[in-house]
């Protein structure tokens, strides 16, 4: 077994893992929570799918998963800051773009997340906190 190094000497704190999340087997069989950051919009749509599919599989009952980012609300981006960007990730790969929230949420309800919080966050993003269900 790899040897893990505690973040910042936090006894229950493990330092960020890479993975793939469209691998069936991660790193981490079991997590309290998982949190990503900026990924979701830079990547194609399969990726937020294995991301919520591979938090199923290593989140008990109660367990977190933090997306941190830019969003759509009701298919509307938030800030024509945000609409810019997207149109920028578009132009550099059509898989790419902020997502709309709703379909998320609808992925992440589909695995067994209910949404337990968004809160606005600086420059038009948002934190969105799903809680796994029993």
């Amino acid at each position: 077994m790899p040897r893990i190094a505690r973040l910042g000497g936090a006894p229950n704190l493990l330092p960020p893992l890479q993975l793939d999340v469209h691998t069936e087997r991660w790193p981490a069989e079991r997590a309290d929570a998982i949190v990503c950051c900026n990924m979701i919009h830079i990547a194609p749509w399969s990726a937020c799918a294995g991301l919520i599919a591979g938090a199923a599989r290593v989140l008990p009952a109660g367990g977190i998963l933090y997306l941190y980012g830019p969003y759509k609300i009701d298919g509307r981006h938030t800030a024509p800051s945000n609409e810019a960007f997207d149109a920028q990730l578009r132009n550099q790969n059509a898989a790419w773009g902020i997502r709309n929230l709703a379909d998320v949420q609808a992925l992440a309800d589909r695995h067994g997340f209910g949404l337990a919080q968004t809160v606005a966050m600086p420059a038009n993003n948002l934190s969105v906190i799903f809680r796994r269900g029993a």
